[in-house]
């Protein structure tokens, strides 16, 4: 609940959703804000810098413990798992980048972009309203507002990171393949031709290019998974009019049902997403590595 709204009513269906899709915001003097704008650099999402931190420690430590256990002999099921999963993106990288050299440094990162997009991804399966309520105590005890999200790769500044991030990777093997010169013969002379009254459309072509891959490569995983939380919350609500309700016998019955329902499908989905982010950035490296 939100602590505007406690000891005044309940809140409404609009203003529960409204409370729980809003970030815990900070500017760079560590008090707490509130965002006005679309694009605002002045502010960060506390709670999605602090999950995803916390998320990729936990995915390197699950990496570290299953290099560290692992033998010659027979696997146990843990290091088999992290075999199969290490082994699954050496086959994905060595199809779409045929440099081995390259590969050294790609496959560990996109099996790293894989286990630590689905952790952030798996922290929707936790009851929606399980840390936020906790935090509703905790969080002004503590001097910050009363808002707490989970889901990090359900905003849109953490997924939109993530695909500048390849896009900075993606620049990096641009160079370091073709070399600074050859990328920049490349960035006006493809796709329609080396002809000098060609390069200004050659250029705005590659830019657009870069743009419009950076951008779905984020824009891909946060709307998938934001409409995942969106969900789960409606879902939440129909147990909220089933608890208030006395004659709420079909939605205590929808509730069971469309939450087991959703969850499952859910596992399919953020395993997905994480598959499809893991892919597309094996991709893009690998058209960094292709001369036009």
């Amino acid at each position: 609940m939100a602590a505007e709204n406690a000891g005044a009513h309940a809140p409404t269906a609009g203003e529960y959703i409204q409370h729980h899709l809003q970030h815990l915001q900070m500017n760079f003097s560590f008090e707490g804000v509130k965002q006005t704008s679309i694009v605002d650099f002045s502010l960060f999402n506390l709670d999605s810098v602090v999950f995803s931190i916390l998320m990729g420690v936990i995915g390197c430590w699950f990496l570290w413990a299953g290099a560290r256990k692992a033998t010659s002999g027979v696997p146990g099921r843990f290091q088999a798992a992290v075999e199969i999963l290490s082994e699954m993106v050496e086959n994905q990288a060595k199809g779409v980048i045929h440099n081995p050299k390259s590969r050294k440094l790609i496959s560990p990162m996109a099996l790293t972009v894989f286990v630590w997009i689905f952790l952030m991804n798996f922290m929707d399966m936790i009851p929606v309203d399980l840390i936020p309520h906790a935090w509703h105590t905790a969080g002004p005890a503590l001097g910050f507002k009363d808002y707490m999200r989970v889901v990090a790769t359900a905003d849109l500044s953490t997924t939109l990171g993530l695909s500048t991030s390849v896009l900075v990777i993606c620049l990096f093997y641009n160079i370091k393949i073709k070399g600074l010169g050859g990328w920049a013969h490349e960035l006006v002379a493809a796709p329609f031709g080396n002809h000098w009254a060609l390069w200004p459309v050659n250029f705005l072509m590659q830019m657009i290019e870069y743009l419009a891959k950076t951008v779905s490569h984020g824009m891909r995983l946060f709307g998938n998974m934001f409409a995942g939380e969106l969900v789960f919350m409606l879902i939440a609500l129909m147990g909220g009019g089933w608890a208030l309700s006395t004659t709420g016998v079909g939605l205590a019955i929808g509730h069971v049902i469309a939450g087991t329902v959703w969850t499952l499908f859910h596992i399919m989905v953020i395993t997905l997403q994480a598959f499809i982010f893991m892919m597309l950035t094996l991709i893009y490296t690998g058209q960094a590595h292709d001369a036009h």
